[in-house]
């Protein structure tokens, strides 16, 4: 899915964490690897045409901030982990838009498969 018309879109794609969220006893206790990817709609003209970052969301302490709300409390479920995250590229105020997927590659299930994940995307 694109950005909504009328705004342009940042994304950053692969931010790794580790984390102890799951339903099982050793998912908690042993923790994983976790990977998010963030798209955030905003409108980049005012940034461009004044080259000014302060205009725009930094995307490097976004990332921080990713990282570090999957290594924060533990959550049962990866929707749980996504909607943290959503509500905080949200509170960046030039953000209008974001779309959020938690990936959890080493989640314990008994078939073989690459990857699971959750997407949340909302609007202010």
């Amino acid at each position: 899915m694109s950005c909504p018309e009328g705004l342009d879109q940042i994304d950053l794609t692969g931010i790794a964490g580790w984390g102890y969220h799951g339903v099982n006893a050793d998912e908690r206790a042993n923790g994983q690897r976790f990977v998010v990817d963030v798209s955030i709609g905003i409108d980049l003209s005012a940034a461009a045409e004044s080259d000014d970052l302060a205009r725009t969301v930094d995307y490097g302490d976004l990332a921080e901030g990713v990282h570090d709300a999957l290594a924060s409390e533990p959550k049962q479920l990866i929707e749980s982990v996504a909607w943290r995250v959503v509500d905080l590229c949200l509170t960046y105020e030039p953000v209008q838009w974001a779309r959020v997927t938690v990936h959890k590659p080493m989640a314990p299930i008994s078939v073989a498969f690459t990857d699971v994940s959750v997407t949340i995307e909302r609007r202010k």
